[in-house]
């Protein structure tokens, strides 16, 4: 079955108010935990097991494994797409994050390939590649760290992200879990969040 945007209201403020305000989820492909933490330039033995409540009241990284994935889980924080953090975190995988701050209506989305962004959503300019006359047109400005091969793969989820029936800006709303699962293989759910144990730690510099 095709998800939806839809599919995601439950990641609404009612069940998830302490990510209301900010949140951040980074995935990170074929890294172990312990290797995802030491390229954040923390170390192993510094960090400590919590549940997600303890992880908020914290407001630092937690992560935990799932299938060939890392997922970074943040509330009140971005170093999921804080560009220095991620780059170079990226290097020889995948990692694809996103990130809301209510305060300012932001949300960002990276699809990143070892330092390469191949997809990204700007709260201020929009989508980095929209479909036009049937096919995938890159909308920004040219940059080196952007990868010159078009993301074919999205076009499903873009046609649905414009659809008149999904007809959702707010990344955060919906498109931005629905991106996610599409590059990561991977559907958010909250039991996903709720009942996983997280090794937590502080990139040094983050406070």
């Amino acid at each position: 079955m095709i998800a939806t945007p839809d599919d995601y209201s439950w990641f609404s403020r009612e069940r998830f108010p302490e990510f209301a305000d900010a949140y951040c989820f980074t995935y990170i492909h074929g890294l172990t935990l312990e290797e995802v933490v030491t390229r954040l330039g923390v170390r192993v033995g510094d960090c400590s097991r919590v549940t997600l409540d303890q992880l908020i009241r914290r407001q630092t990284f937690g992560a935990i494994a799932v299938g060939d994935w890392v997922l970074l889980v943040e509330a009140c924080s971005g170093l999921g797409v804080t560009e220095e953090i991620i780059m170079p975190l990226s290097a020889g995988t995948r990692l694809v994050s996103h990130f809301y701050l209510d305060v300012d209506d932001m949300d960002y989305f990276y699809w990143i390939d070892d330092g390469k962004i191949r997809f990204e959503f700007a709260h201020d300019e929009g989508y980095s590649h929209r479909i036009e006359d049937g096919k995938i047109q890159f909308m920004f400005r040219p940059h080196e760290s952007y990868s010159e091969e078009m993301p074919d793969e999205l076009a499903e989820i873009l046609e649905r992200i414009d659809s008149p029936i999904y007809s959702i800006a707010a990344p955060h709303k919906g498109p931005a879990f629905l991106l996610a699962e599409r590059l990561t293989g991977i559907t958010m759910t909250p039991q996903l969040l709720e009942e996983s144990t997280y090794l937590c730690g502080v990139v040094p510099g983050s406070r």
